[in-house]
Parts: C-alpha cells; sequence; structure tokens
C-alpha cells in the first residue's frame, strides 16, 4: 500500500478519536470538566496502530473561569518517514457542574483539520458530555452525544460515547469505553490512569480498536498528563 494511502487510513482513524481529545486522558469520551479557572494543562502521548505512530500534544487553558481553550497536532510515522497529522481546535464550556453527589453537562464545540492530500480537509463538530457519579468520585459514568459535519463532502454524521471511571486504589483508575459515529463501526478501549503527583502529573496506558474487527486496526498508547496551578487570573 502506499505511503500516503496508509497515511490517510491512520488519519481517519485518528479523525474518530479526536472530537474528545480534550477528555481527562485517556479517555476518548468526554467528561463534564474543564480545567480549572485560571490553569492550563498538557495532555501528550504516544499511539500506534500496526505500521504506524503518531505522536499528540493538545495544550488547554481556561483564562475565564467557564471556558476551556485547546489545541491539539499530531505528527505521524509510517514506512519510515514522518509527515503532519491531523490538527484541531476545541472551546468548551460547563453547562452544569459535577460534583460528588450530583450529575454535571458541558458543550463542546471544535473543529478537526486533516493533512493536505486527504479527500476532506475540514471537521466541525458539536458535542454533549454528560458526566453521573455512581459511588461519588470513586465510580463515574460518562455519556456522549454529538455531531460532526465534514465540509466539502457535507456530511452530517452523529456521534456517541459511553464510558467508565473506577478509581480502584488511591491513585489508580480504571476505564473502559465505547464510542463511534452513525454509519460507522464502534470502537472500544479500557486501561488505566495513573497519578504521580495529585493534580499535577498523571500516567496512562490504553488498548482498544473496534468492537469488530482485525488485529490490524487495534492500537496501544501512552499518556502524559500535566496540570498546572492557577495562574492567568
Amino acid at each position: 500500500m502506499k505511503r500516503l494511502d496508509r497515511t490517510f487510513l491512520g488519519a481517519a482513524a485518528f479523525a474518530a478519536l479526536l472530537p474528545a481529545a480534550q477528555a481527562a486522558r485517556p479517555l476518548t469520551t468526554d467528561d463534564a470538566g474543564i480545567v480549572e479557572s485560571g490553569a492550563c494543562q498538557l495532555e501528550t502521548w504516544v499511539q500506534h496502530p500496526r505500521g504506524q505512530t503518531a505522536y499528540w500534544a493538545v495544550p488547554a487553558c481556561n483564562p475565564t473561569g467557564n471556558l476551556e481553550l485547546g489545541v491539539g497536532a499530531s505528527r505521524v510515522r509510517a514506512d519510515g518517514a514522518t509527515s503532519s497529522g491531523d490538527a484541531q481546535l476545541q472551546a468548551k464550556t460547563v453547562l452544569r457542574p459535577l460534583s460528588a453527589e450530583d450529575w454535571g453537562l458541558a458543550l463542546a464545540v471544535g473543529v478537526v483539520r486533516h493533512p493536505a492530500g486527504t479527500p476532506h480537509r475540514n471537521d466541525v463538530y458539536l458535542n454533549l458530555p454528560l458526566s453521573v457519579p455512581l459511588a461519588g468520585e470513586s465510580l463515574l459514568m460518562h455519556l456522549n452525544a454529538g455531531w460532526v459535519r465534514t465540509q466539502g463532502a457535507g456530511e452530517n454524521r452523529r456521534t456517541w460515547g459511553l464510558a467508565g471511571e473506577w478509581r480502584a486504589f488511591e491513585r489508580t483508575t480504571l476505564l473502559a469505553e465505547s464510542f463511534g459515529q452513525s454509519g460507522g463501526k464502534p470502537f472500544v478501549q479500557a486501561g488505566l490512569r495513573h497519578t504521580l503527583v495529585p493534580d499535577r502529573v498523571q500516567l496512562d496506558f490504553t488498548v482498544g480498536g473496534p468492537a469488530r474487527g482485525g488485529s490490524a486496526e487495534r492500537w496501544v498508547s501512552f499518556g502524559l498528563r500535566l496540570m498546572t496551578p492557577a495562574f492567568l487570573q
């Protein structure tokens, strides 16, 4: 297969993950929270499907108190060559704050730009993340309902996600999710998040792939999340 064709297939797979890239790593399904008021975070990870490796960096800040602004970009390595991958710009606000006793709701909108040479360059999306505490902060469920429009092709698709977080140990949370969009195959992912420094440094690991499909479409990922104290206000 030509490198451009393989890169496009990889970009298409990563695009399925992107609309929720601002969720707390490593979930693709978004949650109803945002970065602390006046603070920033950096999420960076390596994702490795068969034959490719993608390197991601997604910084985000909350300068106003209820508006998280994030931008992300990737580099993709395939067939021994490295090229630009997808890029994303997103804004997210909380509509109803999540607490340990009650559900929360947020709204995220953004655009994803695909690499040159892919059939359609931009996707515009909207997502409503709902988070529900089932056992305080120890067990959370996240539900996503959204929409994505592929500019150029003029295609509109519904997006969805369902995820669970279980704090199995004081600093380790187990994660599982399923997500996808109308007209496409569903994906599943499972892994863990471990806190090295409370409220400052987290590590994560996942394995994932299509719910029904061969090993060629599966991936593993390793991530790092860095969070700052409030300094913008």
